[in-house]
């Protein structure tokens, strides 16, 4: 696993704990995944309701609130596939 996911993972349960809304999945191009749900943060490349794919940097910049989510979407940095209601709870929750 590469130290990038490593990071985003603790980041992600540090900041938002657990998702009790569903499941999600964050594709960090070039890195891996991490997988998002009541359980919490954790590495892995399973079906999710909504995936969020994005570069390293964009995805760094939603953890440290220096790229709010719903603009990363709207330049086309965050793509989503999926439940969209879900993706915005999400970015609600990263903002």
């Amino acid at each position: 696993m590469s130290e990038v996911i490593d990071g985003a993972v603790a980041a992600l349960n540090q900041k938002l704990g657990s998702f009790d809304e569903g499941t999600a999945k964050f594709v960090i191009e070039d890195e891996g995944s991490i997988m998002m749900d009541a359980g919490g943060a954790r590495a892995g490349d399973e079906e999710a309701e909504v995936t969020l794919t994005a570069s390293r940097e964009t995805f760094e910049g939603m953890l440290n609130g220096e790229v709010n989510p719903t603009t990363a979407f709207m330049t086309g940095k965050l793509s989503v596939d999926g439940n969209m209601g879900l993706a915005m709870k999400l970015g609600a929750a990263l903002a």
